[in-house]
């Protein structure tokens, strides 16, 4: 049957089969629409490489591109270490994580509290992690938290510690991060394959980092007047500028050992992917633009990428054994090295002065962090003082009453037997 209605359709044409003109078009826009799929969908990486006994640090690794990362990983048999805000005893994140361990039949999924808006801590985490004799094992850190600020937003988020948030969380606090776990970074056996690995994004292209304005060396781009975007391309931008020194650091150390340097660091950029960042970026973080987020979804499901499709750079940046090998500081797209778009990436020189106002700047923030601290307890312990002294006064007050009762009544006793 099926062979005759095709012998007719070619013998007088399309008219010649019931509906046949409508069902051709309904064909060629499925195959339109899967082709567009396709591309828009990116480049797929298959590794059948096992991470048993790997053990993989994962920042924004609850939600999003770092999530479809994670549960990719615990498929091969990572232990995986999620940094995230919530405390261990959230509710959401103890749901999480055991539904991760169920999917992926792998018990070893843990979560380690670490808020990347706040450097106090960064700082609490990362010094207990490396405080271990011997090191902690350490193969693998990928950082893929990050945040970009609503379209038309006029307020200016900052973080806890008053900076730029784009530039606080998606730069500072990897800076941070690193700069501390650093020496577990180094420690490694000779024989192990260490890696970080840094999301980025195109839209480093866009950055612009003055260096020398007072204003940048004090808050990033807190009190500067700059567009949202171009805050967040610079954040991208210093922390691919950061990613090679980072790298450099890693491979002047001289170990112990004397063996060659076993860390790299790879770049990977995931393309425009439907995250909760992107859909809140989108929306401008409004109930409107959630609205017109929901009847132009079919457009945003094919232009932008699934988080599983987002995630292929980062499994090939963490599983391919031909990056396990040579220097890193790559830049993969599509799961392929691309070319840098912006000389100052690799030059040292910016790469150093970044650094160092870098370090200036956490320092600085530091300092301030640690008397605001004290500054908010001061108001609990004079609370909690005063009402000690209450407490005093009201028992030196009773034991004051109690001593002349019982002194008047041993002088009436007195006065009886005289």
């Amino acid at each position: 049957m099926a062979i005759y209605i095709l012998f007719e359709g070619f013998s007088h044409g399309l008219s010649a089969i019931p509906y046949g003109a409508a069902i051709f078009k309904l064909m060629v826009s499925v195959l339109a629409l899967y082709l567009l799929k396709r591309f828009f969908g990116g480049a797929t990486y298959a590794s059948d490489r096992l991470m048993h006994s790997k053990v993989v640090m994962i920042t924004g690794g609850t939600s999003g591109v770092g999530a479809a990362v994670a549960r990719a990983l615990a498929l091969k048999g990572a232990q995986i270490v999620l940094l995230t805000h919530h405390a261990p005893s959230d509710p959401f994140l103890v749901d999480f994580v055991m539904d991760l361990r169920e999917q992926t039949n792998n018990e070893l999924i843990f979560a380690e509290q670490v808020d990347l808006s706040s450097l106090h801590s960064i700082r609490l985490f990362a010094t207990k992690w490396i405080d271990n004799a011997p090191p902690r094992r350490l193969d693998m850190l990928i950082l893929c938290a990050a945040t970009m600020t609503p379209l038309f937003n006029k307020v200016q988020d900052e973080t806890e510690d008053g900076v730029e948030v784009n530039w606080g969380v998606n730069y500072l606090a990897n800076f941070h991060l690193l700069s501390i776990l650093s020496p577990a970074l180094r420690a490694q056996p000779p024989d192990r394959d260490v890696r970080v690995i840094m999301a980025t994004c195109s839209s480093y292209v866009t950055g612009t980092l003055d260096l020398k304005d007072e204003e940048f060396q004090e808050r990033g781009f807190a009190s500067a007047k700059k567009a949202r975007t171009s805050a967040y391309g610079a954040s991208k931008l210093a922390l691919m500028i950061f990613a090679h020194s980072f790298q450099q650091h890693l491979t002047a150390y001289q170990r112990p050992d004397k063996q060659p340097p076993n860390a790299r660091v790879y770049l990977v950029d995931p393309s425009w992917t439907r995250t909760p960042g992107m859909r809140r970026f989108l929306t401008g973080g409004s109930l409107w633009g959630l609205l017109l987020y929901l009847l132009t979804w079919p457009l945003w499901w094919l232009v932008l990428k699934s988080p599983e499709q987002g995630a292929q750079g980062f499994l090939r940046a963490a599983t391919d054994p031909e990056l396990g090998i040579g220097v890193g500081g790559k830049l993969l797209r599509e799961c392929k090295e691309a070319m840098l778009l912006r000389e100052e990436v690799r030059d040292e020189g910016v790469g150093k002065e970044l650094w160092g106002v870098s370090e200036k700047m956490i320092e600085s923030l530091e300092k301030e962090g640690v008397e605001r601290r004290k500054r908010e307890k001061e108001p609990v312990k004079n609370a909690e003082g005063g009402g000690m002294e209450a407490k005093e006064k009201a028992s030196g007050a009773g034991k004051s009453v109690g001593g002349g009762s019982k002194a008047s009544s041993r002088s009436k006793r007195n006065r009886k037997a005289a």
